[in-house]
């Protein structure tokens, strides 16, 4: 079983929405046996909380309905997770200096989105409609690149 970390800042935009459409990708190609996957935030300002409203009304436009409740990554984490894939910079920042374990895969997610690769995700949470639909193109594309990248390993 390969485990699969989303993370961003929060984990109420980004991170839990990278985690939706990884699992629709999984679960389309009959691959759920196969991947286990989860997301979570490098800062504790949403512990528990569902994701942004503006980010689930986006995605259920685009056809995909999910659900998440905001965690905050833990030591354990960069033990159990195979591969841990922050949504920018900062974060991928954040996570180097905290792997207690100075082993985890931890790779920026747009490293996965050709022609884009070591860029951040645009965090949508100060912006409008659009910014949300721009990273839902973005984690889509990269996303089903990333299950493609696994796959061919």
């Amino acid at each position: 079983m390969t485990k699969v970390l989303f993370v961003c800042l929060g984990n109420i935009c980004r991170s839990p929405l990278a985690e939706a459409l990884f699992r629709k990708h999984v679960e389309e190609r009959g691959l759920s046996d196969k991947y286990e996957v989860d997301s979570c935030g490098t800062a504790a300002y949403h512990i528990g909380a569902e994701p942004d409203s503006r980010s689930l009304a986006n995605a259920r436009k685009n056809g995909l309905d999910y659900s998440h409740s905001g965690r905050q990554v833990i030591d354990r984490d960069f033990e159990e997770f195979d591969y841990i894939i922050p949504m920018d910079a900062s974060n991928e920042a954040h996570l180097r200096y905290g792997d207690p374990t100075g082993q985890a895969h931890i790779e920026l997610m747009r490293n996965y989105d050709p022609g884009f690769e070591g860029t951040d995700v645009p965090d949508p949470y100060y912006g409008g409609e659009q910014g949300f639909q721009n990273v839902f193109e973005i984690l889509d594309r990269s996303t089903a690149n990333l299950l493609d990248t696994l796959e061919s390993k």
